[in-house]
C-alpha cells in the first residue's frame, strides 16, 4: 500500500519561508530581478546623497549625467538665452527707434522780437513711403546698395563673399545699414558686426521689406547736413521725391557711398562720375537699357535754401538743450522764440567789445527778475573760442559771495546798524587781509559790506556759522559745492558760474527764490499753484535791509563806478591777486553780472578789480539798456551856505578810482600821488603826478605806438590786396 500511496497522495504545498528583515532566502524561490532593482535603488540613493555633498565647480558633479539630462539642460539654456536676447533687443533696439531721425532735426532760434539768432541741427523732413515712389527711384538705390534686397533675410552671404573676393563693397545689406546707423555706433569691430547681423535678422522678422526700405531711405545721410530722401530731394533739386526724374534719383543714390565727398553743391564733378556708376549698375541689374542709360544727362541743381545763420552763439549753445526738451520727436524742423532781447544783446556786445580788456576775457549775463535771460556774452570772440565763460566756467566769485554771508546774518537777527570788529586778524591759521591794509576799530554791517571788509566778513561768518551761510546760498539757487567750516568761504573761494551767481542776485531783486535762469518764456503760475508750491521769499524787513546794504555798496562803497541816477543795487568782487574781477547788481527789471579774467587763471594785467572795469561795463550797459544818462563823475558847482567851520577829514569821502570822461580813464590817489590811468589802443598807460614831477610809462607808450603802426600797415596791405583782386577780376572779364 505504501507504494500506491505515493501515487494517490497529492503533493502538499510547501510552506514558504516568511521574509525576515535582514535575511534573504537562498533557495530556488528567490526573485533575482527584484533583488537587483533593490540594489540599484540603494546605489542611486547613495549616489544622490554623495552628489548633494558635491559643488557645481567640482568635476565629479558633472560626471555620470545621462544624455537626456544634458539635452534637457542645454535646451532650457538655449530657450533662456533666446528670451534674454529678445528682451535685450526690445530694450536696446526698439522698433520705434527706426522711425526716429538719426540726427537731431534742425531748430531755428529767434530773439523775442523775431530776429533769427542761430540755426542748429540736421536738415530733415517727413519720411518717405516706398509704395508712393516711382519705380526708377527705388531701383536706383537697390542697384547700387543691395540688388538682392527682396530675396535675402537681412544678411546676404553672396554679397559678403563677393565683397571678400573682389575687395570692393562692404557686403552690408540695406537692412544691416539700417541697423547700423539706427541702433549702433560707427565703430569697426567684430562685436558690432555680430550685433548688426543679429538686429538685421530681427528687423526682417518684424517688418516688411517695404517698411525696412522706407525707414532706410528716410534716415540715410545725403551730405550738406541733410538726412532722408525727402529732405535731400528738396535740398538739391527742390522736388518732392515722388516727382524725381531718373537722372536726379541716380545722382542722389550715388551720394550714399560718401555723402560729404560727393555732395553736388561742393563737388559736382565727383557726383556726376558717381551717378554714371549708378546708372551702369541699373543696366547690369536689368532695370534700364543701354539706350536709356545713354539718354540720361547730368541733372541741374536747384538749391533754394541757404543757411546764412550761425550754427551757434554763446546764448544759442546754452539754450539749445532746453529747446530740444520742447520739441517733439520727429523729422519736422522747429522754430522757437527765445527770451533774448536783440537790442540788449547788441548793447552787451558793444560795451564789452570797446572795454580795454587787453588779453583778458569777459562774460556778461543779463536777465529779468523772473530768470528770463535777455543778453549773454561768453567771451570776446565766439569764432575763436566757443567756450562759454558765463555758463561753463567755474570761477571764484570773490566778495560778491558776501551777499550770502550778510543775508544769513540778517536772517539770524542781525541788523545793518550792528557793529563788528574791523581790526587785523592776528591769530589762527587763516589770516585774511583787507584791501590796501585798511583797518579800523569796528564798523556797522552796512559799512563793512559797502567797503567790502574781508576781516569783518570772516568774523561775521564765524558768528553766524557756515551752515547758515551755505543754507542761504542754497535757498537762492546756488548748487555748486560750498566748503563747510572753511573761513575763506566768506571771501568767495568756492567756485561757481557767473550765471549761477547772477541768478542768486535776481532772487534778491525779485524777493522770490530760487530763480531759475531760462531761455524760453514760461507761463505765469496760477494762484493755487503759487499757494501750493510757490516760491519762497524773505521777510519784508530782511529784504529791505539787504537792499539797503547793496545800495550802499554802489553809492558809498567799492562800487561807486557803477552808480546810476536812479535806484541801483550791487556788489563788487575781486579774487586773490586780481585773478577775477566781478560786478553783479540790478536796477529796474534787469539783473546783470559782469566777469573779467584770464582763461589760465593768471592775474589780470593792470590790477583790474571788481570796482573798476567790470563796474564801468555794468554801468554802461545799464545806462543804455534803461535809456538813462550816466551820473556825472563830480556834481556841478552850485552856491551853498558857508559851513561855518573847518571840514573834518572824515566828512570828505575817500577819493578812489574816479571815472573820467567816457569811463575808460580814471584818477587814483595813492600815498600823496595822483595817478591818471587811461587806455591808448588797448594798452593801459599810467601817468603819475607827485613830488618828483610827472612820470610816464614810456614802454607802454612805445607799445601802443607799435601796435598803431602795425594796424596802419595792415590796412594799407589789405587795400593793396583788394586792388590786386579787382584788377585780376577785370582782366578775367
Amino acid at each position: 500500500m505504501g507504494v500506491f500511496d505515493s501515487f494517490r497522495r497529492k503533493p502538499e504545498p510547501q510552506a514558504e519561508f516568511s521574509p525576515h528583515r535582514g535575511y534573504y532566502a537562498t533557495h530556488d524561490g528567490l526573485d533575482y530581478e527584484d533583488w537587483d532593482n533593490r540594489l540599484d535603488r540603494l546605489d542611486d540613493a547613495l549616489a544622490a546623497e554623495e552628489k548633494k555633498r558635491l559643488r557645481f565647480w567640482q568635476r565629479d558633479y558633472w560626471r555620470g549625467r545621462r544624455k537626456r539630462w544634458w539635452a534637457g539642460r542645454i535646451l532650457a539654456g538655449l530657450i533662456g538665452l533666446f528670451i534674454a536676447l529678445v528682451a535685450w533687443l526690445a530694450i536696446t533696439a526698439p522698433l520705434s527707434k527706426s522711425l526716429e531721425p538719426i540726427a537731431a532735426p534742425q531748430i531755428t532760434l529767434l530773439a523775442a522780437d523775431g530776429t533769427p539768432i542761430a540755426r542748429n541741427g540736421a536738415i530733415t523732413d517727413e519720411p518717405v513711403e516706398v509704395a508712393k515712389l516711382p519705380p526708377h527711384v527705388v531701383e536706383a538705390f537697390l542697384a547700387t546698395e543691395d540688388r538682392r534686397f527682396y530675396s535675402h533675410w537681412g544678411v546676404d552671404p553672396r554679397g559678403i563673399a563677393r565683397a571678400a573676393w573682389t575687395g570692393t563693397g562692404g557686403g552690408s545689406t540695406i537692412t544691416q545699414q539700417l541697423a547700423k546707423f539706427t541702433f549702433l555706433t560707427p565703430e569697426r569691430t567684430l562685436t558690432r558686426k555680430a550685433r548688426e547681423a543679429l538686429i538685421a535678422f530681427w528687423l526682417e522678422s518684424w517688418l516688411t521689406k517695404d517698411e525696412i526700405l522706407s525707414r532706410y531711405l528716410s534716415n540715410a545721410y545725403f551730405g550738406d547736413n541733410v538726412y532722408g530722401l525727402r529732405a535731400a530731394s528738396l535740398h538739391y533739386f527742390y522736388r518732392k521725391p515722388e516727382n524725381l526724374r531718373p537722372n536726379q534719383a541716380a545722382m542722389l543714390a550715388g551720394l550714399l557711398q560718401a555723402p560729404s565727398a560727393y555732395a553736388p553743391t561742393k563737388h559736382y564733378d565727383r557726383a556726376e562720375k558717381r551717378m554714371r556708376i549708378v546708372i551702369q549698375s541699373m543696366v547690369d541689374a536689368g532695370y534700364i537699357t543701354e539706350a536709356e542709360a545713354r539718354a540720361m544727362k547730368p541733372p541741374a541743381l536747384d538749391v533754394r535754401t541757404r543757411n546764412d545763420l550761425p550754427t551757434g552763439t554763446y546764448f544759442a549753445d546754452w539754450a539749445l538743450p532746453e529747446a530740444r526738451e520742447f520739441t517733439e520727436q520727429g523729422y519736422a524742423r522747429q522754430t522757437l522764440t527765445t527770451t533774448l532781447d536783440s537790442r540788449l544783446q547788441n548793447i552787451a556786445r558793444q560795451v564789452t567789445q570797446r572795454a580795454p580788456l587787453g588779453e583778458a576775457q569777459v562774460a556778461l549775463v543779463a536777465m529779468r527778475r523772473n530768470g528770463e535771460v535777455v543778453a549773454m556774452i561768453g567771451g570776446k570772440d565766439y569764432a575763436k573760442s566757443p567756450f562759454n565763460r558765463a555758463t561753463q566756467a567755474k570761477r571764484q566769485p570773490g566778495s560778491t559771495f558776501k551777499l550770502f554771508v550778510y543775508l544769513a546774518a540778517l536772517r539770524a537777527g542781525w541788523s545793518p546798524e550792528d557793529r563788528i570788529a574791523n581790526t587785523e586778524i592776528t591769530e589762527g591759521s587763516y589770516r585774511p587781509k583787507n584791501a590796501r591794509e585798511r583797518y579800523s576799530e569796528n564798523l556797522t554791517l552796512e559799512e563793512a559790506f559797502a567797503q567790502s571788509s574781508n576781516v569783518a566778513a570772516v568774523r561775521l561768518l564765524g558768528e553766524v556759522g557756515s551752515e547758515k551761510v551755505i543754507a542761504t546760498a542754497r535757498d537762492l539757487g546756488v548748487t555748486s559745492p560750498l566748503a563747510q567750516g572753511d573761513p575763506s568761504l566768506a571771501l568767495g573761494t568756492s567756485t561757481m558760474s557767473l550765471l549761477e551767481l547772477t541768478s542768486a542776485y535776481a532772487a534778491v531783486a525779485a524777493n522770490e527764490y530760487p530763480v531759475e535762469p531760462h531761455a524760453f518764456a514760461r507761463p505765469e503760475r496760477g494762484f493755487f499753484e503759487n499757494l501750493w508750491d510757490g516760491p519762497s521769499s524773505l521777510s519784508s524787513s530782511t529784504h529791505s535791509e539787504m537792499e539797503r546794504m547793496l545800495r550802499a555798496a554802489i553809492n558809498e562803497g567799492t562800487g561807486r563806478a557803477a552808480m546810476l541816477r536812479g535806484p541801483n543795487y550791487g556788489k563788487t568782487g575781486t579774487t586773490q591777486d586780481n585773478r577775477d574781477a566781478l560786478f553783479v547788481g540790478y536796477a529796474g527789471d534787469l539783473v546783470v553780472g559782469v566777469w573779467i579774467g584770464n582763461d589760465d587763471n593768471s592775474p589780470l594785467a593792470g590790477g583790474i578789480s571788481g570796482g573798476g572795469l567790470p563796474a564801468r561795463i555794468w554801468r554802461d550797459f545799464m545806462n543804455r539798456a534803461m535809456n538813462v544818462k550816466a551820473a556825472p563823475s563830480q556834481p556841478a558847482p552850485r552856491e551853498q551856505d558857508d559851513p561855518g567851520g573847518p571840514i573834518e577829514p572824515l566828512d570828505v569821502p575817500e577819493i578812489d578810482d574816479i571815472p573820467i570822461g567816457d569811463g575808460n580813464s580814471r584818477l587814483r590817489i595813492r600815498e600823496g600821488e595822483a595817478i591818471f590811468s587811461t587806455e591808448i589802443d588797448g594798452i593801459p598807460v599810467d601817468i603819475t603826478f607827485g613830488e618828483g614831477g610827472v612820470a610816464i610809462d614810456e614802454e607802454a607808450i612805445e607799445e601802443a605806438r607799435r601796435r598803431a603802426d602795425e594796424r596802419r600797415y595792415d590796412v594799407i596791405r589789405d587795400r593793396r590786396d583788394e586792388r590786386l583782386r579787382e584788377m585780376e577780376q577785370d582782366a578775367g572779364n
